[in-house]
């Protein structure tokens, strides 16, 4: 039988040809976390004194990014400043996980100075969500690092988000998600908020990619976007 060969060209073939998959260990109590500012600035002490206490409360010990209390205009810094830190981040081998302090906007404008080869030999946890979607989808892409859609360091960290933290990123728990069963003050009867509806019905089966939809289309056409 006759093989079958791909008339593209070497180099079409590889640009097309998705990272293996990395998955990073999982975090222990103890371990440093570096908080970092891919996007709007944290030009206020307390904020990063609250985002830190945060952290140290689960467990771990916290350094900040060289840059994370930099301001250019409504920005954390200069671009390839917000940058460096997370490449810096990735780069050293006592940070075990890296952890956006907060999102708003101009993640996006960081990803062409990325190192994504320094991510890719030292894989950690990063976590974010928000404007952050646009940083954990481009490191995937690029290196197939598994991201963590999960809290800021300035985010929410109510039972709900701590009982998935804790169960993903320290226990290593394969879970299931559903939405939140608290059922209001107003009606102490039937759900009221955190309903869903179902729009098809079904089983299905893949990766789960995604984050802030708002985000994610800005970067399409871009070699940021996971295909």
């Amino acid at each position: 039988m006759a093989a079958v060969v791909s008339r593209l060209p070497v180099s079409a073939r590889a640009s097309e040809a998705a990272p293996a998959v990395l998955k990073p260990k999982r975090l222990t109590p103890g371990q440093t976390i570096t908080l970092v500012a891919p996007a709007n600035a944290t030009f206020e002490q307390v904020d990063l004194q609250i985002a830190t206490e945060t952290l140290e409360a689960l467990g771990f010990k916290v350094k900040a990014g060289e840059h994370l209390l930099d301001r250019h205009g409504y920005l954390a810094g200069e671009d390839k400043a917000r940058a460096d830190d997370i490449n810096n981040a990735f780069a050293d081998s006592a940070t075990a996980a890296v952890v956006a302090i907060r999102g708003g906007w101009g993640s996006a404008r960081v990803l062409p100075y990325l190192d994504f080869e320094t991510i890719r030999r030292h894989p950690k946890i990063i976590t974010g969500f928000s404007d952050v979607t646009a940083l954990l989808l481009s490191i995937h892409a690029k290196t197939g690092l598994v991201t963590f859609h999960g809290p800021l360091g300035l985010g929410q960290w109510d039972a709900y988000s701590l009982d998935y933290y804790r169960r993903i990123l320290l226990n290593g728990e394969q879970v299931t998600y559903t939405n939140k069963k608290d059922l209001s003050p107003r009606n102490a009867l039937v759900q009221v908020d955190f309903r869903t509806q179902t729009i098809t019905p079904g089983r299905a089966r893949g990766r789960l990619l995604g984050g802030n939809l708002t985000v994610l289309t800005t970067i399409l056409g871009s070699p940021y976007l996971p295909d």
